[in-house]
C-alpha cells in the first residue's frame, strides 16, 4: 500500500497493524465506528529518532508540514475541578489555550497538562499522543483546519509510527468538538 501523502517505506491500513499501536489506540481501531472505513486509517512506520514536527517532515516530506496536526493534553481549572481534553491543531499551529480552550472548557485557568499525566491516562507516549483511543469521557477539540484538510498525519500513541487519517473522521471521533480557532 502507498501512503495517501508522504514519503514512508512502509504503509498499511491500522487494522493491519494492531500490534505496532498502544492498547487504547489498537482497541479503537479494533472497535472502530468512525465517519471512515478502519482501513481508511493509514499507518505508517517510523523512526522515534526523528519523530518531532520539524526532522520529521524535513526527512519525509517538507509538505507534510502542512497536513501534519499535533494533539496536546489540556487541563482546565475551575473551583478546585479539573478538565482534561485533548486539542488538536494543525502542527504550523499553536493552541490557543487561554483563549479557545479556557472558553470552551468553561474554566477559570487552562494549560498543559503535565506530562507525567497526559501520559499515565492516556497509555500514550509523549510525542507520541493521539486523539484515536484517548479516554471515554475527555474533550477532543478538533481545529476546524484539521478537519478540513483531506489526509492529516498525526501520532499512533508511540514515537515510533504515525497514523495518516481523513481530516473528517478526526472531526466524528467521541466527544469531538470542532472549533474555529484553536489553533493560532
Amino acid at each position: 500500500m502507498r501512503a495517501p501523502i508522504g514519503s514512508f517505506d512502509s504503509a498499511r491500513p491500522a487494522p493491519e497493524v494492531l500490534d505496532l499501536l498502544v492498547a487504547p489506540v489498537a482497541d479503537a481501531v479494533r472497535n472502530w465506528t468512525g465517519s471512515v472505513p478502519a482501513d481508511q486509517l493509514v499507518h505508517v512506520d517510523t523512526d522515534p529518532a526523528i519523530a518531532d514536527t520539524a526532522v520529521f517532515v524535513a526527512h519525509h516530506g517538507e509538505e507534510l508540514i502542512r497536513q501534519s496536526a499535533n494533539c496536546v493534553v489540556v487541563a482546565g481549572k475551575r473551583g478546585g475541578e479539573t478538565t482534561l481534553a485533548a486539542c488538536l491543531v494543525l502542527s504550523t499551529d499553536r493552541v490557543d489555550v487561554n483563549g479557545a480552550v479556557r472558553k470552551h472548557l468553561g474554566a477559570r485557568k487552562a494549560s498543559f497538562a503535565p506530562q507525567d499525566t497526559a501520559t499515565g491516562l492516556t497509555g500514550m507516549e509523549y510525542g507520541g499522543i493521539t486523539p484515536i483511543g484517548l479516554p471515554a469521557d475527555w474533550p477532543v477539540l478538533v481545529d476546524a483546519a484539521v478537519a478540513d484538510t483531506p489526509w492529516v498525519l498525526i501520532g499512533s500513541g508511540l514515537r515510533r509510527g504515525k497514523l495518516i487519517v481523513p481530516g473528517k473522521a478526526l472531526a466524528t471521533l467521541p466527544n469531538a468538538v470542532v472549533l474555529e480557532g484553536l489553533g493560532i
